[in-house]
């Protein structure tokens, strides 16, 4: 059964981009067929992913609205069994146009319950902010991972986004859960870094991944090549990391 993941995190600069595309390029280098949905106005995973944006025919916020099915939506990547709902920027605007939208809670979920089982895994980049596209991706999805910066304000909007994911859970998503946080720009030589980690597997009470994610400057430089770390740095210490992460969310066995 496939299973979709929304990568969630109000708080801007936190890698929550950064892990959508090299997760799920690492999911599909283990010969899993995953689907990317970009639902950030931004368009970052879309171009971090080799995509033009303003070459796409069709975008996400096409979809939202109701101008195109789901299928004429997807876009095949460089990476084999990786596919693309690219972005489009036009979609910070699709929260005003869904206000007289009946169910507009819903509309992803609508469009994504048709092609779900196709996929292995769908991850779905979230904007940084807890808007109506946040609360279509809590919805279609199954859980949601949350990125964590290493830094002394790495709690912050935490318990806001929590707090929406359970008003979520209580009246639109009964199913949804919390995958669980995943540290990133870690900075093993810092005693912040080591830390904030302590700090978080002391008081939050959910799921915490042993990969931790590395400050890493390869990372930072494969966006602008247009390419998951995958492919344009395989022995850098980002994408061991990320390899590691993908294995240990396709081994958990209580979701």
């Amino acid at each position: 059964m496939s299973r979709i993941i929304a990568i969630a995190n109000q708080k801007g600069g936190v890698g929550k981009t950064t892990t959508a595309i090299n997760l799920s390029a690492c999911l599909a280098e283990e010969q899993k067929k995953v689907l990317v949905i970009d639902l950030d106005p931004q368009g970052n995973a879309t171009s971090g992913l080799g995509i033009d944006k303003d070459e796409a025919e069709h975008s996400v916020y096409d979809l939202i609205l109701g101008e195109c099915g789901i299928t004429e939506s997807i876009m095949k990547t460089e990476i084999e069994g990786l596919f693309i709902i690219p972005s489009h920027v036009n979609l910070a605007g699709a929260e005003i146009e869904l206000l007289d939208v009946e169910e507009k809670e819903y509309v992803l979920r609508k469009s994504v319950k048709t092609i779900r089982d196709d996929y292995d895994f769908i991850i779905i980049d979230c904007p940084p902010s807890l808007n109506m596209l946040t609360i279509n991706a809590m919805t279609t999805a199954d859980t949601i991972l949350v990125p964590i910066q290493c830094e002394y304000y790495a709690l912050e909007g935490l318990s806001q986004l929590i707090h929406t994911i359970n008003l979520v859970q209580e009246r639109l998503n009964e199913d949804l859960i919390i995958e669980g946080v995943v540290f990133t720009m870690f900075d093993g030589r810092t005693n912040l870094s080591q830390q904030v980690v302590e700090n978080v597997r002391d008081n939050l009470k959910t799921k915490i991944y042993e990969t931790v994610i590395p400050r890493n400057i390869r990372l930072a430089e494969a966006p602008s090549y247009g390419l998951p770390i995958e492919l344009f740095d395989a022995n850098s210490s980002g994408a061991k990391s990320y390899r590691s992460l993908a294995k240990e969310i396709m081994e958990r066995k209580d979701i």
